[in-house]
């Protein structure tokens, strides 16, 4: 066999399963070459594969940063639609206070209506009505109290859930919102 010289001989060797001896320029059989050297000529060789080791000691961390920044976006999107809610709930409770026999059950309708997103069953309102702080989501019976021109106050509360991974941040979260609505 006749043996070239040059690069393109040496590629030519090497896919026909034979080396080339760079000391003796002779071209060998690489099936004399031991494993173990093989794979020591290429871990020596350069660097080839940190970037896979690098992507894997990265993504987890990656990974969990990028779910709590989701996580936090949530709670804060949860805040914007309860204070927004319950913006509209007091402008409710001011227009229809003195024209129903409960306005603090229409104004909590009105306020599961505005936030959809929100589970109706978690919020919790309480009411100042021209001073006097009314709790609970009715308000049924005596109207001495809802006169026309005071002002209205509306605090909705709403728990959060910031749970990462099954770790739970901030488990005594409350979220909340109070809007007074004056009356001119």
């Amino acid at each position: 066999m006749k043996v070239r010289s040059g690069f393109l001989a040496q590629s030519n060797l090497r896919t026909r399963g034979l080396g080339y001896d760079r000391r003796t320029s002779k071209a060998r059989s690489l099936t004399g070459f031991s494993m173990r050297r093989h794979v020591r000529a290429l871990l020596r060789k350069g660097e080839e594969g940190s970037a896979l080791v690098e992507i894997a000691l990265t993504m987890p961390m990656l990974l969990m940063v990028m779910t709590a920044i989701c996580t936090f976006a949530i709670g804060f999107n949860n805040q914007l639609t309860l204070t927004s809610a319950v913006g509209s709930g007091a402008q409710y409770l001011q227009l229809i206070r003195t024209t129903t026999t409960d306005p603090c059950q229409d104004t909590l309708t009105a306020i599961e209506n505005a936030a959809p997103s929100l589970t109706p069953s978690s919020i919790t309102l309480s009411f100042s009505l021209n001073g006097t702080p009314v709790s609970g989501n009715s308000c049924a019976g005596d109207q001495s109290d809802l006169a026309q021109g005071q002002p209205v106050t509306v605090t909705a509360k709403y728990p959060c859930a910031l749970a990462i991974y099954a770790t739970k941040f901030a488990t005594g979260c409350q979220l909340s919102a109070s809007v007074t609505e004056y009356e001119y």
